[in-house]
């Protein structure tokens, strides 16, 4: 899968495990036959498989793990980036959740299981702790680990899980504590939360795990679950765009949602006598920002699990307010009221990113049926790595 729609883009591997999950979305939904998704899954598995693993720096992956963009057209390592580990864990949820869609026993059905469990296999995590308890963002062949760590609350929650139930290179139990002591609870327009401040890192762990109901002993302390932590975390974002505190146009009741995406800058222009500083590609947060006016509708869409009520208002009244925001593929990415080009409208973006369009795809449908919960809750790598990361409670009690 491509990065985005844009000219050039480079395949990105997190976007490819949402696709490797959102196939069987396809399938159920009837958008695509069950053979056809059973032909894309195969050769994805099996390129990333195959593919050359190893030190050097021209190669597609290494440990197990795989760089965050690859050429499309040779499918090793560009733009010299890092081995990454959190895309690399969500290329394996994808290639997991293959496994647990395709159960029939068929020779391709079967590789498919084959492959994905060979990839997760594979993947040494113990090596990306690099001697500490929690886990290093990254690697370079250059440079070797990236001095940046997973922690404090965000979307390595799935990382912990899918490492800690490693049945080759486990993380030992303690990462997962050392990761949760970096967490910090605060409390923001009247509610108390796990803070993060971009609206993604309360949805992607949740495409594929169902956290009503169990608890870690975080969680449990908090009296809480992650679930209801990502719903006050909706309605924080509501709350802080009704509030507006740093006035930029556009920003209420209906219409928010600070999350990483597309933005108009790099750029500086005085809006209002005002001079404003606006970004590029960023993870766009609250309370505390960067906040540059560029609202994500995509972020509002895929928080419909958690908080339908405000969410279903704001994609119709979106829908209505900003057609021109709308295509055959639902809404683009992002725009910025505040910032306008040379005829006067708001800047949207062109493109199309991958790491909109999957978790759309995927809570839509968890909103829906819950179909990618329930086809997880049978992965028993899932199952261990929550248990080992100290869950209990609710639908993981009932599993054998």
């Amino acid at each position: 899968m491509p990065d985005s729609t844009r000219q050039g883009a480079p395949c990105s591997i997190a976007p490819t495990g949402f696709a490797l999950a959102a196939y069987p979305v396809g399938v159920e939904r009837g958008f695509i036959t069950r053979n056809h998704a059973i032909k894309r899954t195969l050769t994805t598995l099996r390129f990333f498989w195959n593919s050359s693993h190893g030190p050097e720096p021209d190669a597609t992956g290494y440990k197990g793990f795989y760089y965050h963009f690859l050429d499309m057209k040779n499918g090793r390592r560009t733009l010299n980036c890092e081995l990454s580990i959190i895309d690399s864990t969500f290329l394996i949820a994808g290639a997991l959740t293959a496994a647990a869609y395709f159960s029939r026993d068929s020779e391709d059905e079967r590789e498919i299981r084959t492959l994905a469990d060979a990839i997760y296999r594979r993947v040494d995590w113990q090596w990306a702790r690099d001697r500490k308890d929690t886990v290093t963002h990254g690697w370079r062949p250059e440079s070797g680990f990236i001095k940046y760590r997973w922690q404090g609350y965000n979307e390595a929650l799935i990382l912990y899980i899918l490492a800690l139930a490693s049945p080759t290179h486990p993380l030992p139990e303690k990462s997962y504590q050392a990761w949760s002591e970096t967490y910090k609870w605060r409390k923001l327009y009247g509610h108390e939360f796990l803070y993060a401040g971009p609206l993604f890192v309360h949805q992607l762990s949740h495409m594929w795990i169902d956290f009503r109901g169990i608890q870690d002993e975080y969680m449990r302390h908090k009296a809480i679950d992650y679930f209801e932590n990502s719903r006050r975390a909706t309605y924080i974002q509501q709350q802080y765009a009704i509030r507006n505190p740093r006035g930029f146009k556009g920003y209420g009741k209906y219409i928010w949602g600070l999350t990483a995406s597309d933005g108009p800058g790099p750029a500086s222009k005085k809006v209002g006598g005002k001079l404003r500083r606006f970004y590029d590609y960023a993870a766009r947060g609250v309370p505390h920002g960067p906040d540059d006016g560029t609202l994500a509708p995509w972020a509002v869409v895929a928080s419909l699990p958690f908080a339908p009520e405000i969410v279903l208002p704001s994609i119709r009244y979106f829908d209505e307010t900003f057609p021109e925001m709308t295509s055959k593929y639902g809404f683009k990415c992002s725009f910025n009221p505040t910032f306008s080009g040379a005829s006067g409208k708001e800047w949207i973006s062109k493109g199309y990113y991958g790491l909109d369009q999957g978790p759309i795809v995927l809570m839509i449908e968890n909103y829906r049926s819950g179909f990618l919960w329930r086809l997880m809750c049978r992965c028993p790598y899932i199952i261990d790595g929550l248990r080992r990361a100290g869950f209990s409670g609710g639908w993981l009690g009932d599993v054998q």
